[in-house]
């Protein structure tokens, strides 16, 4: 009785899931399919420059696209979906398509940029002089010429340290922002492989001719 229960509940499931998914798929071909195409600007008071990597995606359907390098960008959608526009450093826009779309639709969408205000940092001195006596004490640095050692400040220790010191925070800043603006200028370009250009082998071998030669 209990297995003959358990099989019925099963069907009834399975029915039931049938019958949504078949008015869902009817639903969905009532909408008409639309090619939207359309640029993806930034704000600006003179002209709008493109903004490419943007991510452009119905997110109730999971599918969308991203921007080229001169932000374009093309997909099919359905008329009453709402699409999402993303990109870090930038407020989401959104946009719906209207039920009376053409088939073929083309938009522009302004970017504007999500600012982002940290609090206010206050930097106090040393409240009394005995106070930054104590601190500069517990360092416990040598103040005395005699104290140094002559040979911790030769020029080749020196630049030795400059050589090997990792880099400060605006050297490891300013290494981020250029890592960051190759990637995104060779976001869009083909990635090669030196070692299969056929060219570049030709070099390599003629050098090692000379080589030969010169010895």
């Amino acid at each position: 009785m209990k297995s003959y229960i358990l099989k019925s509940t099963t069907l009834i499931t399975l029915l039931l899931a049938i019958i949504c998914t078949a008015q869902v798929a009817q639903a969905q071909q009532k909408k008409r399919v639309i090619q939207l195409s359309g640029v993806v600007i930034e704000e600006d008071t003179v002209k709008g420059r493109p903004v490419p990597g943007v991510h452009v995606y119905v997110p109730k359907a999971g599918r969308g696209t991203t921007t080229n390098s001169v932000g374009f960008f093309s997909m099919p959608v359905l008329t009453g979906d709402e699409i999402l526009i993303s990109s870090v450093g930038y407020q989401h826009q959104t946009f719906v398509v209207p039920e009376d779309s053409p088939e073929y639709q083309t938009i522009i969408i302004t970017m504007l940029q999500d600012t982002t205000l940290l609090p206010e940092v206050v930097i106090m001195p040393f409240p009394t002089e005995e106070v930054f006596k104590q601190a500069v004490l517990a360092l416990n640095m040598p103040l005395e010429d005699e104290r140094i050692d002559k040979r911790n400040m030769n020029e080749e220790l020196l630049a030795l340290m400059i050589k090997t010191t990792p880099m400060d925070g605006y050297q490891n800043q300013r290494y981020y922002l250029n890592q960051w603006a190759s990637s995104t200028s060779a976001k869009f370009q083909p990635v090669t492989n030196p070692f299969l250009n056929p060219f570049n082998w030709v070099k390599f071998f003629n050098s090692l001719k000379k080589n030969k030669k010169k010895k």
